[in-house]
């Protein structure tokens, strides 16, 4: 059969849509799997995502308010309503302002928390670097003290052409302990 057929023989085109098995997703998981191969099907397809809805805000207390009224004796029927509706909305709108200060309250512990946590990391770094440059220190005075112990060693020797080829050996014996102290990626060797 060189051409597509139909349940009718009738012959289709070649390149239309494939008629796709039912599945019914079981888990919320295995339909997110479903939505995933539909939109990975046809990549170049333009996906629309919707904009972030805007955050409610509530109408603003009138600057003035020319009627006034209660919900007391002497007000008409109709007026309890418009009375209801305006409190309603006041209430609204002061809750809405105290979600706000809490919201507002919140960011800014969160970002004080940040603020010290950074502080306390700031620390520790300075501490412990203080700490590297305090060792550092120490093995180098050890290694002054242990260079003139071996100076000494030689002048009392008293043979001054030997005392000077012990002093490039030593400084050859310093670069190869630098060598060994700093990583083979700082020094260029593989």
């Amino acid at each position: 059969m060189a051409a597509h057929t139909e349940k009718n023989n009738k012959p289709r085109k070649a390149g239309g849509k494939e008629a796709q098995p039912l599945i019914i997703a079981k888990t919320p998981a295995e339909e997110q799997r479903l939505k995933l191969e539909r939109l990975m099907r046809n990549p170049e397809k333009v996906v629309n995502i919707p904009d972030r809805p805007k955050e409610w805000n509530p109408r603003a207390p009138p600057e003035f308010v020319r009627d006034v009224m209660g919900s007391s004796a002497g007000a008409g029927s109709g007026e309890f309503h418009v009375y209801r509706h305006l409190r309603r909305r006041e209430y609204q709108r002061q809750d809405f302002l105290d979600k706000m200060a809490d919201k507002w309250d919140e960011d800014q512990q969160y970002l004080d928390k940040v603020e010290l946590n950074k502080q306390a990391a700031d620390d520790r770094t300075a501490k412990r670097k203080k700490k590297r440059e305090k060792l550092k220190q120490k093995k180098m005075m050890a290694k002054k003290a242990k260079l003139e112990a071996k100076s000494k060693k030689g002048e009392d020797a008293g043979e001054s052409s030997d005392s000077s080829s012990s002093e490039e050996s030593e400084g050859d014996e310093r670069e190869a302990d630098d060598d060994a102290e700093a990583p083979s990626f700082i020094m260029g060797k593989k």
